[in-house]
């Protein structure tokens, strides 16, 4: 209780003026790519080590007929094989095969120095914060289908022209260069509740871009039924902060933040990590409080009961001029 007054107090004096109106968060966009920080780094993968140059998507003659197929497969699977699938914890992307060539292609939208480098801020010796949370699209020539069948979904959900995936291609780049950070969690106040915010990760780029080619004209196989994941934090209404020289400016508050997020390191010893995890339990189920971060702006949200939960619920696909599905309260 302690932390919801102070944060309330905090909210009163330091920034009066700010009212969010607007639930959940919009995501904002941005005009363009910065420029990637080379202090962030993928700790195992690199990011699209076979893919196409950024913003060069293929072309097909307007008669094609191309095939386009979900994919589903287990987060860490080069890791952990089909654990993380038992928990339905899965990475998603979509597969374009020109039946006229033959060419196939796989797109997916992931972070670009892995998942847990970028679901928490990097804390430096000198207690500042570095953030490596952009993602960003990646298609590569072929579809791996021994990949996606062993362990998930291998489906075919629509037949398009090759004049749609062209416009489709168009909007694949529009995306990637003005959406440009990840974001791991949805935030509600309940289950099936209100959404503060939005997840902004692979399976939303996937629906979002079903959205895009039902908008310019695929006609979606509804029959065909697929789940997605979402990571859920559950917390009563969220109290803006402010950005990084916003919460610079309050020393004790910006210390509350580093501290929060030192615990959740992953360059750190077994015996620190040990430590860190027992901390973060207390602070997040026992004090109910998590230092959020959206948009290049801080939130406080003040937890509460079931705290965290992994979703796995069924999304219909898209019909045509159908609005914003993927953000229909039971995904």
């Amino acid at each position: 209780m302690g932390a919801r007054l102070k944060y309330g107090l905090l909210l009163v004096f330091v920034v009066p003026c700010f009212c969010q109106n607007e639930w959940p968060v919009p995501y904002r966009r941005f005009p363009s790519r910065p420029q990637f920080n080379s202090y962030c780094q993928a700790g195992v993968v690199p990011f699209c080590p076979t893919g196409k140059a950024s913003n060069t998507m293929p072309q097909f003659h307007d008669f094609d007929t191309i095939e386009v197929y979900a994919l589903k497969a287990p987060v860490f699977e080069f890791k952990f094989g089909d654990l993380l699938g038992k928990f339905h914890i899965m990475h998603d992307a979509i597969g374009f095969k020109n039946v006229d060539t033959g060419f196939s292609y796989t797109l997916e939208w992931y972070e670009l120095v892995e998942l847990f480098n970028c679901t928490f801020a990097h804390t430096l010796q000198n207690d500042s914060m570095i953030w490596c949370n952009q993602g960003a699209a990646c298609i590569y020539d072929g579809i791996d289908t021994k990949h996606w069948i062993e362990n998930g979904t291998f489906v075919k959900v629509a037949d398009i022209t090759g004049d749609v995936f062209n416009k489709f291609a168009d909007w694949v780049e529009w995306d990637n260069n003005t959406a440009i950070y990840y974001e791991t969690w949805t935030v509600w106040d309940k289950p099936d509740g209100k959404m503060w915010f939005d997840s902004f990760d692979c399976a939303s780029f996937v629906l979002r871009a079903f959205q895009k080619l039902a908008d310019v004209g695929a006609k979606f196989n509804q029959s065909v039924r697929l789940n997605y994941t979402r990571i859920n934090l559950y917390s009563d209404q969220p109290v803006y902060l402010g950005n990084e020289t916003v919460v610079k400016a309050d020393q004790s508050l910006y210390k509350n933040i580093t501290d929060f997020y030192k615990k959740f390191q992953s360059h750190q010893s077994y015996q620190d990590l040990l430590t860190h995890l027992v901390e973060a339990y207390i602070e997040v189920f026992d004090q109910q409080q998590f230092y959020f971060f959206y948009n290049f702006e801080y939130w406080f949200l003040p937890m509460k009961s079931p705290f965290i939960k992994l979703t796995y619920l069924e999304v219909p696909l898209p019909k045509p001029n159908s609005t914003l599905y993927y953000r229909n309260k039971h995904f």
